[in-house]
């Protein structure tokens, strides 16, 4: 596993480093789910990477416990993930996203764009960096509690693409109506929807996992990229 250390300003936070094959390309941020820098996310980096990317997928967890990695497949651990969801200090997580920003631009095997992609509480925390940082580019899969931060959209400069689950059970109708009021007409942001599927369908493995909607989302987030970030 190759690791990188981030200063946050707090303090030293690691992340999970992919590089491409010819060792140099555009970044992206990972973004992680409740669940740590598991193997879902290392596998998602280095997808990425093997598309010419660097990635990286920092701890957002270190805070509370560094080098959480846990799965969805017991009781136990979704109730581990929930108490660390409950835990979890957003503004700390969009500092420290901030600062992975700035340590992936600085680094020597980037060489130019930098954009992130995040899933479940990591869509939620793509869509604060499109509201404020200066990424060049975001995309939230199923980000939870969007509806609540709706007044941070005209903060949105760059360009945001959002896949909403249409049966997701942490975001209900009334809340995706909000979302789609208040970003169906933003010039910067895109929406696509799924609407027979639930919250984690690109999940690989998850119980919810919907392998031809997640080609079809991961499809249209790998374009979004080469458009933005080259």
């Amino acid at each position: 596993m190759t690791t990188i250390t981030i200063d946050t300003g707090d303090g030293a936070m690691t992340g999970y480093l992919a590089l491409p094959k010819a060792g140099t390309g555009p970044g992206i941020v990972l973004i992680q789910e409740i669940f740590g820098v598991n193997q879902v996310m290392r596998d998602l980096a280095d997808q990425l990477a093997s598309n010419g990317y660097v990635v990286v997928c920092p701890d957002l967890f270190w805070r509370i416990e560094p080098g959480i990695d846990i799965s969805d497949k017991t009781e136990a651990e979704w109730a581990r993930a929930f108490d660390l969801f409950k835990t979890f200090h957003v503004e700390h997580g969009v500092r420290d996203l901030r600062a992975t920003l700035a340590a992936l631009r600085a680094h020597p095997a980037v060489t130019g764009k930098v954009g992130a992609v995040g899933y479940c509480l990591g869509g939620k925390l793509a869509y604060l960096m499109a509201a404020r940082t200066d990424v060049d580019c975001a995309v939230g899969y199923y980000g939870v509690g969007l509806q609540d931060m709706l007044g941070e959209a005209s903060q949105i400069r760059k360009p945001l693409m959002l896949h909403i689950a249409g049966q997701d059970s942490f975001t209900p109708p009334e809340a995706q109506a909000k979302i789609h009021a208040a970003l169906d007409k933003h010039t910067s942001v895109t929406i696509h929807d799924f609407p027979a599927n639930e919250h984690a369908f690109a999940r690989v493995g998850g119980s919810h996992y919907d392998a031809s909607e997640a080609l079809i989302a991961n499809g249209l987030t790998y374009d979004f990229f080469k458009r933005h970030l080259g």
